[in-house]
């Protein structure tokens, strides 16, 4: 039987929260160059030393800020509610992904702009992460669309949501537009033949 994991201290749950809030409004307010661990600390009312106990680095930091909504992201495709979980049909499904998707991107892009910046290595579960979206579109993609190369298809669609075009157009807060153009790309992707 696994060892269980230990709970997290009330206080140390507080600063954790605290130091992501903190990060997140630095990235949304002031871009990527504002996170370094002095503002980080000071806008969190920390110790910069709490933040290296409970990050280990900045890259650590940004790690755990992109990891937590991936995270949510993968548990609503696999048990949310549909249509961007279970129970919808694959092409509703697919364009809410791909709408998640890009409201992700978006919220997040000074965090990536940050992340990439930083010449970090890649997020540990990076491979996880895209091989979780790969599969998802895939699937998908395959189910609505059988007569297509669903694998390529895909990927193609999926860049689109990454590229620099997409990242230019959330930092210039056109996120409804991007949103529209994305799920415009996604229909005509789905759309069947004459």
């Amino acid at each position: 039987m696994p060892a269980e994991q230990p709970r997290e201290r009330a206080d140390a749950a507080r600063n954790r929260r605290a130091i992501l809030a903190a990060t997140r409004t630095l990235l949304a307010d002031h871009g990527a160059d504002a996170i370094t661990m002095d503002k980080v600390a000071a806008a969190a009312g920390v110790g910069k030393g709490t933040i290296f106990h409970r990050f280990g680095s900045r890259s650590g930091l940004l790690y755990a800020l992109v990891a937590e909504p991936a995270e949510a992201l993968m548990a609503d495709i696999s048990e949310g509610p549909p249509p961007l979980g279970p129970g919808a049909p694959a092409g509703d499904r697919l364009l809410a992904f791909f709408d998640a998707m890009t409201v992700m991107m978006a919220d997040n892009v000074e965090l990536m702009a940050a992340y990439t910046g930083a010449s970090m290595p890649p997020h540990p579960r990076t491979a996880e992460f895209h091989g979780t979206w790969d599969h998802h579109i895939t699937t998908l993609l395959h189910e609505a669309r059988p007569d297509l190369d669903a694998e390529a298809a895909g990927r193609l669609l999926f860049s689109a949501v990454g590229s620099d075009t997409a990242r230019m157009m959330a930092r210039a807060r056109e996120t409804p537009r991007l949103r529209a153009a994305i799920r415009s790309l996604v229909e005509s992707v789905l759309r069947q033949p004459e």
